[in-house]
C-alpha cells in the first residue's frame, strides 16, 4: 500500500502553462516594432512578456510580465466605458458607431456628410469618445481617464512624458482626423486639447500583468477582483467587451474573432488584452508588430492559449450533469427519477450546478410534467444547495413558475444552507429535512 503522493507547494499548472507559452513563442522574430512614434522604436524588440488574472483575484505570469510600457490603442475600450457612463448609450452612438471599418485604426473612416466614425476602436472613434468624458477642463478629463485606468489596473499608473512628446510632434494624422471631425459637427470639443488628451491616455504606462488585471475587470462585470471595487456597471462592461469582440483588433477583427473567438484589444507598442467573460483576462506584451499594427507573438500566443483551453466563445460545451440529482424519499443517492419526486407527502425538487436558461428550461418541463400527471400534494421543496450560480434569466422564468404553483395553493420553500436567496419562495431553511418537517405540519397541523 502507497502512501500520500507528495505535491510541491510551488506547483502551479497555469503559471507552467504560460511558461510553455512563452518558451513556444519567444524565439519568433517576425514583424518590426513601430517607429512611426519615434520613441517606440527604441523599444526592444525582443521583449515578450504574458499574464493572466482570474476574477478570484489570482495572478500567473511568465516572461517579462512586469516590464512598463505605453498603453496606447488599448486605453481605447476603458475609455469608451467611461463615456458610456458619463453622457449614456443613446447620446454616445450618435456620434460614435459601433461597426467594424474593415480598414486600418488611423484611415479616414468618417460617415458622410455627419463625420461619424465608425467605431470607438479606431483612431477617430476614440479621439471623439475621449472628448464625450465629462470634465471641466483638459487636465480633468485626462485626470478621470487616468484615474480608470488605474482603478482597472488595480493600482496608479504614471505617464511617459517622452512618448507624449513623441506622439504630440508627430500626430499630425490624427489632428487631420479631428478637424474632419470638427469641421463635419461630430467632434464639438477643441480640436487641440481633443488630441492632446488622447495622445496623454496613450501614453500611459502598464505591464502586461496590469493589462491582465484590466480585462479581468471586464471578464468580471466590471470588478476589479483583486482589489473588489466595481470600476464599471455590468451593463457597461458587456457593451464594451461587444465592441471589442467585433472592432479591437482593426481590419484583424474578423479572423481574430474566428480563430480566437475572445474580444481583445491590441495597441502599437506590443500590448494585447483578451478577455474570457466570466472567466479571466489576459495580458500581452511584445513590441514587435504585423503589418495591420498587431503584436506577432501577442495573436499567436492568443490563439494557442485559446485552442488549448477551449475559450472560443462560440465553442459549445457539449454534454453536462443533468440539473437536477436523481433523488428518492431517503435524500440523495437514493433511487427516483430525475425531477421532482414525492417525500412524505411532500414534492422535492433538488438542483444542481450553474443554473442558466436551458436548465431552466429542464425545471420547468419536469415542473409541468408533475402537474399533468397528478400536480402537487400540497408542498413542493426546491432544493438548491448543490446549485453554485444561478443566471437572472433562469430565476425569473423559475420564479414565475413558482408564483404559478403557489397561485394554485401549494406552499413552495427553497433549501439553500447558504441562505442565498436565489429563487423567490414562502421560505428558505438552510437543511432539507428541515423544509421537509415544515411542509408537513403546513399539511398536516395535527
Amino acid at each position: 500500500m502507497t502512501g500520500p503522493v507528495p505535491v510541491s507547494p510551488s506547483f502551479d499548472p497555469i503559471g507552467g502553462a504560460l511558461e510553455r507559452l512563452h518558451a513556444e513563442f519567444v524565439d519568433d522574430d517576425r514583424g518590426s516594432v513601430a517607429d512611426y512614434i519615434p520613441q517606440l522604436g527604441s523599444a526592444d524588440p525582443g521583449a515578450f512578456g504574458l499574464a493572466l488574472v482570474g476574477v478570484a483575484g489570482s495572478v500567473y505570469e511568465a516572461g517579462e510580465s512586469e516590464r512598463t510600457f505605453t498603453i496606447q490603442s488599448i486605453s481605447k475600450p476603458f475609455v469608451y466605458a467611461l463615456a458610456l457612463a458619463d453622457v449614456g448609450v443613446d447620446a454616445v452612438l450618435e456620434r460614435v458607431g459601433v461597426e467594424p471599418s474593415g480598414e486600418a485604426f488611423n484611415a479616414i473612416s468618417l460617415e458622410p456628410g455627419t463625420g461619424r466614425p465608425s467605431n470607438p476602436m479606431i483612431n477617430a472613434g476614440a479621439i471623439l469618445t475621449t472628448s464625450l468624458v465629462r470634465a471641466a477642463a483638459p487636465a480633468e478629463r485626462f485626470e478621470r481617464i487616468r484615474d480608470v485606468l488605474s482603478r482597472c489596473a488595480g493600482r496608479p499608473l504614471g505617464v511617459d512624458d517622452a512618448v507624449f512628446r513623441s506622439e504630440h510632434g508627430t500626430g499630425d494624422r490624427n489632428r487631420a482626423l479631428a478637424y474632419l471631425m470638427h469641421h463635419a459637427g461630430s467632434l464639438t470639443t477643441d480640436v487641440e486639447s481633443a488630441v492632446d488628451t488622447y495622445f496623454r491616455q496613450c501614453s500611459v504606462l502598464v505591464t502586461a500583468v496590469d493589462l491582465a488585471t484590466m480585462a479581468a475587470t471586464l471578464a468580471n462585470g466590471g470588478v476589479n477582483p483583486r482589489t473588489g471595487e466595481e470600476v464599471l456597471a455590468p451593463t457597461v462592461t458587456e457593451q464594451v467587451l461587444t465592441v471589442m469582440a467585433t472592432c479591437g483588433m482593426y481590419d484583424f477583427s474578423g479572423e481574430w474573432l474566428f480563430r480566437v473567438g475572445l474580444p481583445a484589444k491590441s495597441g502599437v507598442s506590443g500590448g494585447v488584452v483578451a478577455v474570457s467573460p466570466s472567466q479571466f483576462g489576459i495580458g500581452l506584451y511584445s513590441p514587435r508588430l504585423d503589418e495591420r499594427g498587431n503584436s506577432v507573438r501577442g495573436v499567436a500566443a492568443s490563439e494557442a492559449i485559446s485552442e488549448r483551453f477551449t475559450l472560443h466563445l462560440m465553442h459549445q460545451v457539449g454534454r453536462t450533469a443533468p440539473a437536477f440529482e436523481r433523488i428518492g424519499p431517503d435524500g440523495p443517492g437514493s433511487e427516483g427519477a430525475a425531477g421532482p419526486v414525492t417525500d412524505g407527502g411532500v414534492a422535492v425538487l433538488a438542483m444542481q450546478g450553474y443554473l442558466e436558461f436551458a436548465s431552466a428550461e429542464q425545471a420547468l418541463l419536469a415542473l409541468r410534467t408533475r402537474a399533468r400527471e397528478g400536480g402537487y400534494p400540497g408542498a413542493l421543496v426546491i432544493d438548491l444547495d448543490h446549485v453554485t450560480r444561478c443566471h437572472p434569466v433562469a430565476a425569473a422564468l423559475l420564479d414565475t413558475m413558482i408564483g404559478a404553483i403557489e397561485a394554485g395553493g401549494v406552499t413552495v420553500v427553497t433549501v439553500d444552507r447558504r441562505g442565498r436567496r436565489l429563487l423567490a419562495s414562502s421560505g428558505e431553511f438552510t437543511v432539507r429535512h428541515e423544509a421537509v418537517a415544515h411542509c408537513r405540519s403546513r399539511l398536516d397541523p395535527a
